[in-house]
């Protein structure tokens, strides 16, 4: 195979520029994907089941944990592929592909807790729904805090207050993961934003204005000492009221946007982009080192995202058909927690920490294949409605049409 960076200027020590080595479906996000989702899954199970930290915190020096390094990955991949989509398609298209990816999911994964998983539990534990239906924070007035996906109630007429009195339960929301996807769809209308006023294709110096200025208020933020209680130790509420959404994390919406921002500014300068593997381990050790002594936001997580578009580039083939065409990655992630909820209040833990996980882990991608079956992939039929039709593909010219225009025609079939 020819060296693609002896042909390739201003890429040496590398395979290529991103551009060419990363595009259409020919890579391992899928797999990435999923291992990101179930990595959160593997990360709650410390805390929801047996109540202590969740791993990587204390390696990390409680800058982190394995769960939110997780969502950190998942923000840098949407950054790459939401950008790819608002570069391509109307501003209008665009956020009609986001919201029928994102929120069927969602609206039935709050049905279901409301109507299915929760009085299930609360009968277990009541013997009975008496009482389950018209508490004040019954599931009526949960469906009506957290529809519009900000989440405004997290628990359910007592099923994890009884729990943790029996100690059963260590965390009072049934479905604590949902809280990023407030600013997963803030970053979304960011996209739109830019789109709207040309800063995907006639101005990409505004993307990287905005990611340095969010990378330099991280850095500030690690500089000045702040970096443990600003990013990994702010709560989910905060100092930030969106309408709909209610009270969200300036912290969080920094942070998150950055690792949002720099992979959509990776995709809108790809053709500057290496992809070396001397770099790739360079990444690798950065990583390592901040996470273990720090400034993990202002260095480790670019690292950590230079390292993730590596693996989706240079991961073996085989791996390349993971999840490319079923994509369970976003079903684990908004149905992992309530699985494990569900398991800790029926004291699954009391069977060990491998059977709680293992448990874990089969229910929510249960759930996460009816989900992507039953409503995710069907919503995302609908995404060509009121779109114009494609034009029909070009046919292939006869044999006489090639000659005329001096390409040689086919060999006869013998």
């Amino acid at each position: 195979m020819p060296d693609r960076s002896a042909r390739t200027p201003g890429f040496r020590w590398s395979r290529g520029p991103v551009s060419e080595l990363f595009s259409g479906r020919n890579n391992s996000l899928g797999l990435l994907r999923l291992l990101l989702a179930s990595a959160v899954v593997v990360s709650h199970a410390q805390v929801l089941g047996f109540g202590s930290h969740e791993p990587g915190h204390t390696f990390s020096q409680g800058q982190i944990d394995l769960g939110k390094l997780s969502v950190f990955g998942f923000f840098f991949l949407s950054g790459i592929l939401v950008t790819r989509s608002g570069n391509r398609l109307p501003v209008g298209r665009f956020l009609w592909h986001r919201a029928l990816r994102l929120l069927p999911g969602f609206w039935v994964c709050m049905a279901v807790t409301a109507f299915v998983v929760a009085p299930f539990l609360y009968g277990r534990q009541h013997g009975g729904t008496a009482g389950f239906w018209d508490h004040p924070q019954g599931p009526f007035e949960y469906l009506r805090a957290n529809w519009a996906v900000g989440i405004g109630q997290w628990g359910m007429s007592g099923i994890l207050e009884t729990a943790a009195g029996k100690g059963l339960a260590h965390n009072n929301a049934l479905n604590g993961a949902l809280w990023s996807l407030a600013y997963e769809i803030l970053c979304y209308l960011g996209v739109a934003l830019l789109a709207l006023g040309g800063s995907l294709t006639r101005s990409r110096r505004t993307v990287l204005a905005v990611t340095a200025v969010l990378g330099g208020m991280v850095l500030a933020d690690a500089v000045g000492n702040r970096l443990i209680a600003g990013a990994a130790g702010a709560g989910h509420g905060g100092d930030l009221v969106i309408p709909l959404m209610g009270p969200l994390s300036v912290n969080y919406l920094v942070y998150l946007g950055f690792a949002f921002a720099l992979g959509a500014l990776l995709e809108l300068y790809k053709e500057h982009v290496p992809v070396s593997d001397q770099l790739a381990a360079l990444s690798a050790l950065v990583f390592a080192l901040t996470l273990r002594y720090g400034y993990f936001f202002a260095l480790g997580i670019p690292a950590m995202s230079y390292l993730l578009l590596w693996l989706a580039i240079r991961l073996p083939k085989p791996f390349q058909r993971i999840g490319a065409r079923h994509d369970y990655s976003y079903g684990i992630y908004i149905y992992g927690f309530l699985v494990q909820q569900g398991l800790a209040v029926l004291g699954g833990a009391r069977w060990g920490f491998a059977a709680y996980l293992g448990l874990s882990l089969a229910g929510a991608l249960a759930a996460a294949m009816l989900s992507w079956h039953l409503v995710e992939r069907p919503a995302m039929r609908l995404k060509d409605i009121g779109a114009p039709p494609r034009p029909p593909r070009p046919r292939a010219p006869e044999p006489q049409v090639r000659e005329a225009q001096g390409a040689p025609a086919p060999a006869p079939v013998r």
